[in-house]
């Protein structure tokens, strides 16, 4: 992306909020741009200096940080979502997925794995910490829509289903194509093929698309 990566940092905790602060901003080509203490002030602050990504606490005062974050992504779909959540069992977790958060970690998260999860949110892809996704998986029993897990369903052929695995889990296209070992175009076409036959816009849409459907172990 041209120029710094612009982040927003929302937490109710003062402590932790500057503590973030702190830490972005040592971060290269990273700039924060801005610190809340919940979601009203997120919302206000987005609306006057949008940033790439918003760093958003789940639990705080006034407005949380699902309903922060579905307001975010109807009102500003460019600004991207990367939860913090306190515990890895956070039934929050699953409404902020829906809400549209592309990255989920847990506040101990280390310096390498928050940069990681920014750069990618950043860049529309999903990182979500391993323990968080456990959980989530372990607690998703009742999907929304019957499950679609092979070419023989009639959707998504085989290895469309592959493709859409390794997409939510956070790989990038060239990540994706050294996986398959096949090339980056290739893996390109796959993903257009996959938002036209699923109805979905973006990389976002078709995480969410995944976890409602069962499409997220490789």
């Amino acid at each position: 992306m041209d120029g710094p990566l612009r982040v927003l940092v929302a937490d109710d905790q003062t402590a932790v909020r500057e503590g973030l602060v702190t830490l972005l901003e040592t971060f290269p080509g990273t700039t924060v741009v801005g610190a809340a203490a919940n979601g009203d002030a997120v919302l206000e602050m987005v609306a006057a200096d949008p940033p790439d990504v918003v760093l958003m606490d789940l639990r705080m005062p006034v407005r949380d940080g699902v309903s922060t974050t579905a307001r975010l992504r109807a009102e500003h779909p460019a600004v991207k979502v990367v939860v913090l959540t306190t515990y890895a069992d956070d039934s929050s977790v699953r409404e902020a997925l829906r809400a549209g958060a592309l990255g989920f970690l847990t506040k101990d998260a280390g310096r390498a794995d928050i940069a990681r999860a920014l750069a990618a949110a950043a860049s529309g892809q999903s990182v979500m910490d391993a323990e968080v996704q456990r959980r989530l998986l372990a607690g998703m029993s009742e999907p929304a829509e019957p499950p679609v897990r092979s070419a023989a369903d009639g959707v998504l052929s085989g290895r469309e289903v592959e493709v859409l695995r390794l997409v939510a889990g956070g790989l990038s296209n060239r990540e994706i194509a050294g996986r398959l070992f096949i090339g980056e175009a290739t893996v390109k076409s796959h993903i257009n093929r996959i938002f036209a036959k699923i109805g979905v816009r973006d990389r976002a849409q078709a995480v969410r698309y995944a976890f409602r459907h069962g499409l997220t172990g490789e």
